[in-house]
C-alpha cells in the first residue's frame, strides 16, 4: 500500500527528472524532498530539519569507499605526472591507439573484459589511470572516455555480468528460474541493449566533437628524443607491475566489488608512498603529503555536489531510509519507497505481453533510480515470475530484461549518484557524463522493449 511518503518521493523524482531535462542542477530539490518526506513522516520541523544532515552522512557512507579510492589514484596520478612517468607508461600504446574511435572502442572493450572478471568499480580505476592520457592524445576528449568506460563496464558488463554471474543469479532465484535461463533467453536482449545505446552514444559524441560543441583537450605529448630519469623509469614499471599483481591476485582468491576496490586502493597507497621515496629521497615525507592533498581536494571538489543528490534517492532503499529517519514512518510490510512503487505499478495495469514487458522494464528502470543496479533486480525477477505465468511467456527473457534496465540505470550509466567513479577517475562532471548517456540509453532501453515483446 502507497502512502503519503511514497507520492511524495514520487512527485519530487518527477521534480528532479525535470530539473535534469531543463539542464539545471537538482540539489535543492532534492533537498527540499528530503526535508518534505520527513517532516510529513513525523510531523516534527526539528526532526525534519537533522534528518536533511542525517541523510547526508548515510549517502557519505554510502559512497565514502568510491571517494577515497578515486581520491588516492588520483594522487598517485598526480605523482606520476609529476616526474613524466606517466608519458613513459602509455608510449608502448601510442602505435595502437590512432584516433578517437580506437580510443573509445579500445578502452571500452578492455574495460568490459577487465569488468566481467572483476566488476566495473576496480576496473574503472585500473583503465581510466591507464588509458585516460593516451585517448586524450588520440582526439578523444575526457568525457568520451568516461562514457567508453562508463556504458562498456557499468551498462554491458554489469548488466550481463557472464562470468561472476552475480545479477543473474539474484534474478533466476527471484523469478524461479536457472541462471541459464536468464543468460540464454535474454542474450538478444542484452546484445540490443548494448549496440544501441553505445552505437547512439558514440555517433552523438563525435558529431558534437565535429560542431565544435565538445572541445577536444589537448593531451600529453611523448617526444620520441625525451630523456627521462632512472626513477622515472623505475617508477613507470612499478606502477603497471603492482596493478597487474593486484589482477592476478582477484583472480586467485576470487576478489571482486568491495574487496577488489579495497585492494586497488591500497596498493595505490603503497606505490604512491614508493615514488616519493625513489623520486624525492628526503623530501618524500613532505611530498607524498602535497599529492594526497590534491587527491583528497580532488575528490571532495568532484563528490561534494552528488552527495545531497544521493542522499534523496538512498531514501528509496528501505535501509538507508531506516538510517535516516528511524522505524515507523513506512507500512510494516514496506520493501522500501521504490520497491513499494514498482509492486504498486505492476498492479495497476491490465496484463498482455505489450504491458508486461512495458512494465518490467519500467518498474526496473524506477527501482534503478537510487544508483543501485542490483537493489532493483529481486523485484524484476519476481516481477517476471507473476507475469511471465500470468501471460504464459518467458520468464528468463522477461526476467532478463528487468536485469537490465534496473542495471543500465542503477549500476550507474544515467543518474549521476551512479557514475560517479568514472566521471571522478576522468576529470569530468557526473551530471554532464549523464547527460551524454541520458539519450542513447534511453533509446536503447525503449528498443530493447520492443525487441522484448516479440521474443517473450
Amino acid at each position: 500500500m502507497l502512502t503519503g511518503v511514497h507520492y511524495i518521493y514520487i512527485l519530487f523524482i518527477l521534480i528532479v527528472l525535470i530539473t535534469m531535462a531543463l539542464k539545471r542542477d537538482t540539489i535543492i530539490p532534492c533537498i527540499i524532498g528530503i526535508f518534505c518526506i520527513a517532516l510529513y513522516a513525523s510531523k516534527d520541523i526539528a526532526f525534519s530539519v537533522g534528518t536533511i544532515f542525517n541523510s547526508f552522512i548515510v549517502a557519505t557512507k554510502e559512497l565514502i569507499g568510491i571517494i577515497l579510492v578515486i581520491s588516492i589514484i588520483v594522487s598517485l596520478s598526480k605523482a606520476l605526472e609529476e616526474i613524466k612517468a606517466t608519458q613513459i607508461m602509455v608510449s608502448p600504446f601510442i602505435k595502437v591507439i590512432k584516433n578517437r574511435t580506437s580510443a573509445f572502442f579500445s578502452v571500452g572493450i578492455v574495460m568490459l573484459i577487465l569488468a566481467w572478471f572483476f566488476w566495473p568499480s576496480p576496473a574503472t580505476a585500473l583503465v581510466g589511470a591507464i588509458f585516460l592520457p593516451i585517448a586524450i592524445k588520440a582526439g578523444l576528449p575526457a568525457i568520451g572516455v568516461a562514457m567508453a568506460i562508463n556504458l562498456f563496464g557499468h551498462g554491458l558488463a554489469l548488466s550481463t555480468d557472464f562470468v561472476i554471474q552475480g545479477a543473474p543469479t539474484i534474478t533466476a532465484s527471484a523469478a524461479g528460474v536457472e541462471v541459464t535461463d536468464i543468460i540464454k533467453d535474454g542474450m538478444i536482449l542484452y546484445w540490443t541493449m548494448a549496440i544501441t545505446s553505445i552505437g547512439i552514444a558514440y555517433y552523438m559524441l563525435e558529431r558534437d566533437i565535429r560542431k565544435g560543441k565538445i572541445q577536444v583537450e589537448t593531451g600529453i605529448e611523448i617526444s620520441e628524443s625525451e630523456t627521462y630519469t632512472k626513477e622515472a623509469k623505475i617508477s613507470a614499471f612499478i606502477v603497471p607491475l603492482g596493478f597487474l599483481i593486484d589482477v592476478i591476485l582477484m583472480f586467485m582468491f576470487d576478489l571482486k566489488g568491495g574487496d577488489a576496490t579495497a585492494l586497488i586502493g591500497g596498493t595505490a597507497v603503497i606505490l604512491l608512498m614508493a615514488i616519493c621515496f625513489i623520486n624525492y629521497k628526503k623530501d618524500c615525507l613532505e611530498k607524498i603529503t602535497s599529492f594526497i592533498q590534491g587527491g583528497f581536494g580532488f575528490g571532495i571538489d568532484v563528490f561534494s555536489p552528488i552527495i545531497p543528490i544521493a542522499a534523496f534517492f538512498y531514501l528509496g532503499q528501505l535501509g538507508p531510509f531506516t538510517e535516516s529517519l528511524g522505524t515507523g514512518y513506512l507500512p510494516e510490510a514496506s520493501q522500501g519507497i521504490l520497491s513499494d512503487i514498482g509492486l504498486a505499478l505492476s498492479n495497476a495495469i491490465p496484463m498482455n505481453k505489450v504491458m508486461v514487458c512495458s512494465i518490467e522494464s519500467t518498474v526496473g528502470a524506477i527501482t534503478g533510480l537510487d544508483g543501485s543496479g542490483f537493489s532493483g533486480i529481486s523485484l524484476a525477477g519476481s516481477l517476471a515470475k507473476v507475469f511471465g505465468e500470468a501471460v504464459k511467456v518467458k520468464i528468463g527473457a522477461l526476467a532478463a530484461l528487468g536485469q537490465i534496465t534496473a542495471i543500465w540505470v542503477g549500476g550507474g550509466t544515467i543518474v549521476p549518484w551512479g557514475l560517479i567513479p568514472a566521471a571522478a577517475i576522468c576529470k569530468v562532471s557526473p551530471i554532464e557524463l549523464a547527460k551524454r548517456n541520458f539519450i542513447p540509453v534511453m533509446i536503447a532501453m525503449v528498443i530493447t522493449t520492443i525487441v522484448a515483446i516479440f521474443i517473450v
